[in-house]
């Protein structure tokens, strides 16, 4: 049944607005990728003072990835118990504390254990701030909301590592009590300002009304978007942060700083496209928008190491870097849509998902890049994308909502 627009100034031309608790995930995920973004440049060099090799460096980079994704299966029950708003405190005074922890450990062990517990923490955050935030929106604004929220932890992103240079020329230790600082005030910020239970609309109950686990699990739309997410996590946290520094330096023959170029210049292109796809995610469909982003993304993948210069690069990752908005928005919303508000446990399987894309990828494409070629190594990238597009390709037509009922 179609509502009546109304007149001009009417109820019926109210633009859709982001809710309250949408706003303040945003904020609090700023803080904490703000934070993040400091501790992420300075984490090797430190760990390396404890005199220690290349290996333990990077088995502390990835006991973090790790954890996460051994503790994200129990978040699900953890939100059952306690609800979204306690597990998302809890979980970010983990990493608050952790991280004050591994700026004053005395040995290497200390420092392993003390990211291993960070990597915990970040689970119960990440779970419940999505759960939350998938459960207190409509369905015809989870698309904005999801975008909203992502485009909080791409501008913290962005302006992290920058701020994590300038305090690791005061101390090596800065950066992590600059991290615990930035997640204390962003739990300050979700006890304060996210509301202690949500307040459905009569409009949404059917919505928002349980769905069984195994329902969810056989739903298409949920499987489209887990396997979205986890070829996402092998293509942007695996293959591409893993090889192209290394292709910078070694086949372009350009200096380090020049990947910190093209990366910032792509996430300023793909904080630009959140909004846009946001609404498209929400007003064209989340079918369209995995489909056409994923084959998007893989076919520029697939182009990275033929790339000529440096200028090119960055033309190809900017490409990349408009897709990766909406492979970010329309699996998220579709997992919303199949799970309902009480989607403790599905999120938690699709955070897991890119959580294993993120750890196998850059192994696979290390041994790809050994084995074979560069051009290997982004292949298998381009593979699982175009596969998670084909895949969306039997997610159900859905009809457009109206411009009433998304408001």
């Amino acid at each position: 049944m179609t509502l009546p627009r109304g007149r001009p100034g009417s109820a019926g031309d109210v633009k859709p607005r982001l809710s309250r608790d949408v706003i303040v995930l945003g904020l609090i995920a700023f803080f904490v990728m703000l934070g993040f973004g400091v501790v992420i440049p300075v984490l090797p060099v430190y760990v390396r003072d404890f005199g220690v090799g290349y290996v333990e460096v990077g088995a502390v980079v990835s006991a973090f990835a790790l954890m996460r994704l051994l503790a994200s299966p129990f978040v699900g029950r953890m939100i059952d118990w306690a609800g979204e708003r306690t597990i998302l405190t809890v979980g970010i005074g983990i990493v608050a504390a952790s991280s004050a922890l591994l700026g004053l450990a005395q040995s290497y062990p200390e420092a392993l254990i003390w990211r291993g517990v960070g990597g915990i923490g970040s689970a119960m955050f990440s779970v419940s701030a999505m759960t939350l935030l998938l459960g207190s929106t409509p369905q015809a604004m989870r698309g904005r909301s999801v975008g909203f929220y992502q485009g909080g932890f791409l501008i913290g992103g962005m302006a992290g590592p920058a701020l994590g240079g300038l305090l690791a020329g005061i101390s090596l230790t800065a950066p992590f009590f600059f991290y615990a600082g930035t997640l204390v005030l962003a739990g300050l910020v979700g006890v304060v300002l996210l509301k202690p239970k949500r307040v459905q609309q009569v409009a949404e109950a059917v919505e928002q009304a349980h769905v069984p686990f195994r329902t969810v699990l056989r739903d298409v739309r949920f499987q489209a978007a887990c396997l979205a997410n986890f070829s996402a996590g092998w293509a942007s946290m695996g293959v591409r942060s893993a090889l192209i520094p290394i292709l910078v330096v070694e086949v372009l023959r350009g200096p380090a700083a020049w990947t910190g170029i093209a990366f910032a210049v792509a996430a300023v292109a793909q904080t630009a496209m959140l909004a846009p796809a946001g609404r498209f995610v929400d007003t064209v469909g989340r079918r369209p928008a995995i489909i056409g982003a994923f084959a998007v993304a893989g076919a520029t993948i697939f182009l990275i190491p033929f790339a000529p210069n440096i200028w090119i690069l960055i033309i190809i990752l900017c490409v990349y870097g408009a897709a990766a908005a909406f492979m970010g928005t329309a699996p998220a919303a579709a997992v919303g849509d199949a799970a309902g508000a009480k989607s403790g446990n599905p999120v938690a399987v699709f955070s897991m998902m890119s959580d294993l894309g993120a750890i196998i990828g850059p192994l696979a494409a290390g041994l790809l890049v050994d084995m074979f070629s560069y051009q290997a190594a982004f292949g298998s990238a381009t593979v699982l994308l175009v596969a998670a597009s084909l895949f969306a390709l039997r997610m159900p037509r859905l009809r457009r909502a109206t411009p009433e009922v998304a408001a």
